[in-house]
């Protein structure tokens, strides 16, 4: 058998950034269009910040297997849309029962988590501290800090993202508001729709073998 080469990558915990990335992309405020539940103040945003980058993700891919990890470090922009504090689209794994691992580098930040059934978790994500995500969890990351929110991840190579799920449901149940008092709340989301039995069980479904 030929083994897979080791391999060391660098945090640039300033610049939000993987050394030896292979994976790179970012997300502009013009691409988070209906992201944000106050429309207006989210065109107000636009208005300044339309090209600018509301977070990016580089990342390294060592295989395609199960057994391989993609490994990696998402950098987000600090601030609010209103009074809603800026966040990642969000997803669940493609292959449902795959789980990811965060890392917090630098800044405050949440993990907001809802299960298929609607149930909300959040875990808070701050430097030296590693956030679990289990298997068929839908999460996004919240910023809720003054400064960039910088985590290291690893998930299975094969999981794949569906970020259409929260858009399907109007929003995930919970967003995450600013409290008055410098610090934030949890709002309920009066878009939100319920997932149908059927959708559920797809979702459960959606797992695969390991490799």
């Amino acid at each position: 058998m030929r083994l897979a080469e080791p391999m060391g990558c660098r945090v640039d915990v300033d610049g939000g950034m993987l050394g030896g990335h292979d994976g790179h992309y970012k997300k502009l405020f013009s691409d988070l269009s209906g992201l944000y539940s106050d429309a207006g103040a989210f065109e107000q945003v636009l208005l300044s910040r339309a090209e600018d980058i509301a977070y990016e993700v580089t990342s390294v891919t060592p295989g395609t297997k199960t057994s391989d990890l993609i490994m990696g470090v998402t950098r987000m922009e600090p601030g609010k849309v209103g009074h809603e504090y800026f966040m990642t689209r969000g997803h669940i794994h493609s292959v449902g029962d795959r789980p990811e691992i965060y890392y917090g580098q630098a800044g405050n930040g949440l993990m907001l988590m809802e299960s298929p059934e609607g149930d909300v978790r959040i875990i808070e994500v701050n430097a030296q501290t590693i956030c679990y995500v289990p298997p068929f969890w839908i999460h996004r990351s919240v910023n809720v800090g003054d400064t960039d929110l910088v985590m290291m991840f690893a998930y299975p190579a094969d999981s794949g993202q569906d970020y259409g799920i929260i858009a399907r449901s109007n929003g995930m149940r919970t967003r995450i508001v600013d409290d008055g008092q410098g610090g934030w709340q949890q709002a309920s989301n009066p878009d939100w729709t319920p997932r149908s039995q059927t959708e559920i069980a797809a979702i459960y479904h959606q797992a695969g073998d390991a490799k």
